[in-house]
C-alpha cells in the first residue's frame, strides 16, 4: 500500500541507519529497533517518496555545535566514556542503569543531535519548511549531564541553532510522558524560549519534576509552562488540557518557529508509564501543534521523538503518522497498515501488528470553554497552570 501523493511540501526527514548506532544494549528499553521499524513503515506507506520529502542523512555534530547547550567537561566525559565504556561517571550521569555507557557513544548521540541540527539549518536557509527527526527527542539530557536514556539534547541544539541563524523567539511543546526538564533546564533564563510540557504528574514518574510553579528563571518568568496530568490521565483529559493551555500561550508568545517532541509513551501499551492515550490522541496533538506552527510563523516546524517503548505496537505507528502529518499526506488513525510491514514484524519479533494506523479510540473531549470544573483533578492541575503563568503573558486565566 502507498499514500496518494498530496501537494509538494519542504519536508525534510532525518534518517540513516547509522542511527541505529544509538544503543544502550539488549536489555535496555531504549532499543533501536523501535526506529529501525518506523523506518520500514514509513518506506513501506510510500510517505518518503512524495513530492516535497527529503529524507538527508544526519551530519554528526561537532563538538563545538554541542557546546552551544552542553557543557564543554561534559562533552569530554561522553567521549572518555565513549573510548572506554567499562567505567562510570556517576557526575554526569553516564555509566547508570539508565544511562549505561557504550562504544561509540559519542558519536552516535551527536548523530542524532545532528539531524535536529541539520533541521533547523534547513528551516533557517528555506530548504525546507518542516523537518521530522524521529531518532531525536533527547529531553532528559541537561548542559552538563546525562539522564533518562539522553546523552545530548538534540531538541535543545536545534532550538539553539534557530536563535543563532536569526529567530527571536522559539516555542517548544513537549507531549512525552515524562517532563521535557533538561530542554526546560537549558533555556531556563532565556525569554526568547517557550518551553511547554505536558507529562505524566511527577508524584507518579520519573523525573519527578515539571509541577505549574516552575515558571522559569529571573527575567524569564512565564518561559517555562508546565502541566502535570493526573497519573493515569486518558485521551479526554490530554486534549482538553492541552487546549486549554498550548493555542492561548502560543499565541501571545508569537514564535518565529515550533519545535515539538512526539514521545509516544503516553500510550496506553507502553511499559513505562501510566497514562492511557491512544495513537489517535496523539495524532490529533501533531495535527494541532502543526496547525499553530501554519497559524502562527509561516509553518516552520521541527518535530522530534522521543520516548516511547511497546517498540512494534506503538511506536512506528505514532511516528508514521507524524512525518505524515508534517508533509500533509493523506494518512490517518483509519489507514490499514501496510501488509508487508505487518508481517515483517510478525515474522521478525512473533507478533501481529495492528491492522490500522491508529487504534479506534474514541477521542472526544470537553473543550475548556465549557468551564471550569474544581472537583475535577484534571481542572485543578490546568487551572493552577494557567493561574501561574497566563498572567506573564497578559492572559486571563479564567477567560481567555
Amino acid at each position: 500500500m502507498s499514500t496518494h501523493t498530496g501537494p509538494a511540501v519542504p519536508l525534510q526527514v532525518a534518517w540513516d541507519e547509522a542511527m541505529l548506532a544509538y544503543d544502550f544494549g539488549l536489555q535496555h528499553p531504549m532499543n533501536p529497533e523501535r526506529l529501525h521499524l518506523t523506518a520500514r513503515l514509513l518506506g513501506d506507506s510510500g510517505l518518503l517518496d512524495l513530492d516535497g520529502v527529503r529524507v538527508v542523512a544526519p551530519s554528526v555534530a561537532s563538538d563545538e555545535d554541542l557546546a552551544t547547550v552542553h557543557s564543554e567537561d561534559y562533552i569530554r566525559a561522553v567521549r572518555d566514556l565513549s573510548w572506554n565504556p567499562d567505567r562510570s561517571d556517576a557526575a554526569h550521569g553516564i555509566g547508570t542503569e539508565d544511562n549505561p555507557a557504550f562504544s561509540g557513544m559519542h558519536e552516535a548521540s551527536a548523530r542524532l543531535a545532528g539531524g535536529s541540527l541539520d533541521a533547523a539549518d534547513a528551516l533557517m536557509s528555506g530548504r525546507a519548511v518542516r523537518a521530522v527527526n524521529f531518532g531525536g527527542g533527547m529531553h532528559h539530557a541537561a548542559r552538563s549531564r546525562a539522564s533518562g536514556f539522553c546523552i545530548y539534547n538534540d531538541a535543545a541544539a536545534s532550538i539553539q541553532r534557530l536563535l543563532d541563524r536569526g529567530a527571536q523567539r522559539v516555542l517548544y511543546v513537549d507531549v512525552d510522558a515524562h517532563h521535557g526538564d533538561g530542554t526546560e533546564s537549558i533555556f531556563w533564563d532565556d525569554p526568547r524560549v517557550l518551553t511547554i510540557s505536558l507529562h505524566e504528574t511527577g508524584m507518579s514518574l520519573f523525573p519527578g519534576t515539571g509541577f505549574a510553579n516552575e515558571i522559569g528563571g529571573p527575567g524569564a518568568e512565564g518561559s517555562a509552562v508546565n502541566v502535570a496530568l493526573p497519573t493515569t490521565a486518558g485521551d479526554a483529559a490530554l486534549l482538553r488540557a492541552f487546549h486549554a493551555v498550548v493555542p492561548q500561550l502560543a499565541g501571545a508568545f508569537a514564535p518565529d518557529v515550533v519545535v515539538s517532541q512526539h514521545g509516544c509513551d503516553s500510550h496506553r501499551e507502553d511499559p513505562l508509564t501510566n497514562l492511557r492515550v491512544s495513537i489517535d490522541a496523539q495524532h490529533i496533538l501533531m495535527l494541532a501543534v502543526r496547525d499553530l506552527a501554519d497559524r502562527l510563523c509561516g509553518g516552520r516546524w521541527i518535530a522530534t521523538g522521543g520516548g516511547g517503548y511497546a517498540l512494534a505496537s506503538v511506536v512506528p505507528r505514532s511516528w508514521t503518522l507524524l512525518v505524515a502529518v508534517a508533509a500533509g499526506a493523506p494518512m490517518g488513525p483509519a489507514t490499514p497498515v501496510p501488509a508487508a510491514w505487518r508481517d515483517y514484524v510478525l515474522e521478525r519479533h512473533g507478533v501481529d501488528a495492528p491492522p490500522l494506523m491508529g487504534d479506534g479510540a474514541d477521542t472526544w473531549w470537553r473543550s475548556w470553554e465549557i468551564g471550569y470544573d474544581p472537583d475535577d483533578e484534571l481542572d485543578r492541575t490546568v487551572m493552577a497552570t494557567r493561574k501561574a503563568v497566563f498572567p506573564l503573558h497578559g492572559l486571563d486565566p479564567w477567560f481567555d
